[in-house]
């Protein structure tokens, strides 16, 4: 029995040290300037996600059971909590970009302050309180992900905004595989069991395990690529009226929307621009950066549909090869992926579903503030499914649910098309 404590109490420091070393090896080609900036509300900078996800551990782990701990600065809670009412007052997620102090390599202090009293804690802590704890280091890893995916994300606004579109990290080497014809994978339907269930991590929003009927369906064998979008648009997508959602199209009319988030045009010819810099468009690798709106109006155009997240998830049963997820120093953006069954559909882009964010039925939100994680939620959003070229490996499984507003376009966000059989 000691053996085996011993053994998880060794896995939880190592997976706590490689998701922490992941993040600082993101913001490392990054300059103290670029960790700065904000550039629209939905943006943090590089370091507040680095100082944010450091706070999570010092309030909702080290706080409650290292005794003695002290905190770095007693300023921190106010200036990186980020939604938690239950923990204080916070500064204002717009002005996040305000915060030129403390300084970068305060940040960095910052860590390794929390990193050794994390480390000691886990070394020390008696099997009983290792037990008790292992729930919220499981979770203080995976909203750290998290935040490494958003800190691509938002990093990647921030430089495009800058008039020589610097890149972020050095281009990959290589090429898409060419796509071929889209063919659906057909399901029959009927009585089956979503959500997650067992003793395995997951957040509180992907359970509990509940039946859903569902109708015969057909599902894409693969993401829609950059070229089918750019069909759209050569077609008059984005001047009908009619392949639009009324707040879509309002957003098409207020936004002047022509493209995709990233697409620019030159010459008669589209490039896009990503974490590694302008680039000519891939006509083969799976469109990203496309709010619900678009998503939804592009389906119309086709004929077909976005797929329920019931859909997707009892077809993920049926899952082939894995897109790109994220890899530090090679690359941060989708590319298509050879082979047969429904690929891609995990890694790559998120593709966006046609449910509503909303909780599962006998759904309850744990107590107290990690409570505030998700369930608040559930209101006014669409879930996505299945990570994305930012995603770290291993971060996400069939019933990870992922949420945005309607108009979100800065996540690698994608969409796969359904049709009813």
């Amino acid at each position: 029995m000691a053996k085996d404590f011993n053994d998880a109490r060794s896995a939880l420091l190592g997976a706590y040290e490689r998701t922490r070393q992941a993040t600082e090896a993101l913001a490392a080609p990054l300059s103290a300037e670029d960790q700065c900036v904000q550039t629209m509300p939905d943006v943090s900078p590089t370091k507040w996600h680095r100082a944010h996800s450091t706070w999570f551990w010092e309030t909702f782990l080290l706080g409650p059971n290292q005794s003695g701990y002290r905190v770095f600065s007693d300023d921190y809670c106010y200036l990186f909590n980020s939604y938690y009412e239950q923990v204080g007052e916070r500064h204002p997620r717009p002005e996040r970009g305000f915060l030129t102090r403390p300084a970068c390599s305060e940040i960095g202090d910052y860590r390794r302050h929390v990193d050794a009293a994390v480390a000691d804690f886990l070394a020390t802590a008696s099997d009983e309180r290792i037990g008790q704890v292992t729930g919220i280091v499981q979770l203080g890893i995976a909203h750290e992900q998290q935040h490494q995916e958003l800190l691509l994300t938002d990093i990647k606004h921030v430089l495009s905004r800058h008039p020589l579109g610097p890149a972020a990290y050095p281009a990959p080497q290589g090429t898409s595989p060419k796509r071929t014809a889209t063919d659906f994978l057909d399901f029959d339907g009927g009585l089956v069991e979503t959500g997650h269930t067992g003793p395995d991590f997951a957040f509180d929003n992907e359970g509990p395990r509940h039946k859903t009927w569902l109708e015969p369906f057909g599902l894409a064998d693969h993401p829609v690529t950059n070229g089918e979008y750019a069909d759209f648009i050569a077609d008059g997508g984005y001047d009908t009226a009619t392949l639009w959602l009324s707040d879509g199209w309002a957003f098409v009319q207020s936004q002047a929307a022509r493209a995709p988030l990233y697409w620019r045009k030159r010459d008669g010819a589209w490039f896009e621009f990503t974490l590694h810099g302008e680039q000519p468009l891939d006509r083969d690798a799976p469109v990203s950066h496309l709010n619900f709106y678009e998503a939804n109006a592009f389906a119309e155009w086709t004929g077909y549909r976005l797929p329920t997240e019931t859909e997707w998830e009892h077809a993920s049963e049926r899952a082939g090869p894995d897109g790109r997820f994220m890899e530090p120093g090679v690359s941060a953006h989708p590319a298509a992926v050879a082979g047969k069954g429904l690929r891609q559909m995990f890694g790559g882009v998120w593709e966006w579903t046609r449910s509503d964010y909303a909780p599962y039925p006998s759904f309850r939100a744990p107590e107290g503030a990690v409570g505030e994680y998700n369930g608040k939620f559930m209101c006014g959003q669409y879930v996505l499914r299945g990570g994305s070229c930012a995603t770290p490996p291993g971060h996400v499984r069939p019933t990870y649910r992922n949420f945005f507003p309607p108009a979100a376009q800065w996540q690698f966000s994608g969409l796969r098309l359904a049709r009813d059989v």
